[in-house]
């Protein structure tokens, strides 16, 4: 067996494992991921915020340097899309469907959190910084590094796209490095089905509460969460068969444009004033924070301020880890062209200023309700997260139409997200083939559909957070591993 047919093997006979045991038994599944993780988290936390922090500071160390100058591909080679388009692509792959899971829920979780402590306009603010930073810069350092290393090795020095071809490429003649390079890209499928499996069950419940709530339902039972599963795979799976590739691009595409004018109608119909301050404020303290509140443990702030950072800044850490090799892929894929410095500043900045608009807006007006005695948000946020949103929505006008276009851009952005994810696994798990055959692909799809499921029986968005933690735990070290190979490799290109 050949190292690209063993890979193959291990990866769909490993996702395969880890799916039909979540299927049989999901409870036992969740129980051992959650003692893995919350054990890497208790013993190594400092050392995952060191790494994301320092993917933070290398990138822009690149940017700022002298080989800021250097191309991804030939010297002749320039961006073959606008950086608007460029920018807008980055960010419906980076972020999807958790940007409306997301939306209103996590502000209002942290400002309940965040009353335990302090006064209620501190709470409020602490609230939206907080949900920044997880959705941020450093969110999209994790995501530039690997792309960013990617992309150099592909363009520039002619490897595959692979996680594990800068270690190849860099010792040819290592049996060491030639294993140390399977083993990379081996786990970058484990943390990149994972990943995306939880995506697949957030998409399928925050579908399935909306469908409810234009019923008038009281909540989603198993039967309706079961038919929008099947409705979704039953969607995606013939897509996997032909090549759609600008036909999946339109699709996210409007899946953006949809978010996009929610972000627009809820400002100019919600209390535009307070909103627009909420966007400034935040960003304002946001910039103040983002340095320190990447090197911050609080590590003397008691167990439950402790439990609530493990939970959401490191889950949130590792969960970006987990898409990394996915998104550093695609974002590797329209990439070349550019310079380093080019794409350090598109890729941090862009999406970053698109994410303090959108929790700024969202989280703002969700806190405004609630401090003006809403109370039914804030508990439904921490009780039923996916439905926080439309239940912001039903407060709003024209509810009906709002809730529609939810749907369908959480539908559309998890659809394109797997399709995608179905790729790039194939080119992975086949050694870095270009465009992996269609049954490679529709295997893929379906594993990530019984992940899905498996997740979904799971129950809660904290079990599909421990998964998700799980699989992305071993990718934390070769993430540091790669920054240490593009360096060497710029240190020789300078040098010749």
């Amino acid at each position: 067996m050949t190292a690209k047919q063993a890979l193959l093997f291990c990866s769909l006979s490993s996702i395969s494992v880890i799916g039909i045991w979540g299927v049989v038994d999901a409870e036992s599944l969740v129980s051992i991921a959650s003692s893995i993780v919350d054990q890497y988290f208790r013993s190594r936390g400092w050392f995952l915020m060191l790494t994301v922090s320092g993917m933070l500071l290398f990138c822009f160390a690149l940017a700022f340097s002298r080989y800021g100058e250097i191309r991804l591909g030939t010297d002749d080679d320039r961006p073959e899309f606008s950086t608007p388009s460029w920018i807008a692509m980055l960010f419906a792959a980076g972020m999807g469907v958790g940007l409306l899971f997301w939306a209103v829920a996590e502000p209002l979780i942290h400002f309940e959190f965040a009353r335990n402590f302090v006064i209620e306009p501190a709470a409020a603010e602490r609230a939206l910084v907080t949900t920044i930073f997880h959705w941020g810069i450093h969110a999209w350092a994790i995501y530039g590094t690997t792309a960013l290393v990617i992309a150099y090795f592909a363009f520039r020095r002619g490897t595959p796209m692979l996680v594990g071809a800068p270690i190849t490429y860099l010792f040819p003649r290592e049996r060491w490095a030639r294993g140390l390079g399977w083993m990379s890209d081996f786990m970058a499928i484990v943390a990149i089905a994972i990943g995306v499996g939880g995506s697949i069950a957030m998409g399928v419940f925050q579908v399935a509460d909306g469908i409810d709530v234009l019923v008038g339902g009281t909540g989603p039972g198993a039967m309706l969460v079961g038919a929008v599963f099947v409705a979704m795979v039953a969607f995606y799976l013939p897509a996997l068969m032909i090549d759609l590739g600008s036909g999946m691009s339109k699709l996210s595409n409007l899946a953006m444009l949809i978010a996009i004018a929610l972000v627009v109608f809820v400002v100019i119909f919600g209390p535009t004033q307070f909103l627009l301050n909420s966007v400034l404020g935040s960003f304002g303290q946001y910039l103040t924070d983002v340095v320190p509140r990447g090197l911050q443990t609080f590590t003397f702030f008691g167990d439950e301020v402790a439990q609530s950072f493990a939970d959401w800044t490191l889950t949130y850490m590792v969960w970006w880890i987990a898409w990394g090799p996915f998104v550093g892929v695609f974002v590797a894929r329209i990439s070349r062209g550019r310079t380093i410095r080019e794409f350090v500043f598109g890729v941090l900045i862009g999406p970053t200023l698109f994410s303090v608009i959108w929790f700024g807006v969202f989280g703002g007006i969700g806190l405004y309700e609630t401090i003006q005695g809403a109370g039914e948000l804030a508990a439904m946020a921490a009780t039923n997260a996916e439905r926080a949103t439309f239940a912001l929505l039903e407060r709003m006008p024209f509810s009906t139409v709002t809730t529609l276009a939810t749907i369908v851009a959480a539908f559309l952005f998890i659809v394109t997200s797997v399709v995608s994810a179905a790729f790039v696994l194939g080119t992975f798990s086949t050694g870095g083939d270009p465009d992996p055959k269609p049954r490679i692909r529709l295997v893929w799809g379906v594993l990530l559909g019984v992940l899905g499921y498996a997740m979904i029986l799971s129950g809660s968005m904290d079990a599909i957070k421990k998964l998700i933690a799980l699989g992305a735990l071993p990718f934390v070290f070769i993430t540091v591993l790669l920054m240490v190979c593009f360096v060497r490799a710029l240190g020789e290109e300078t040098s010749e």
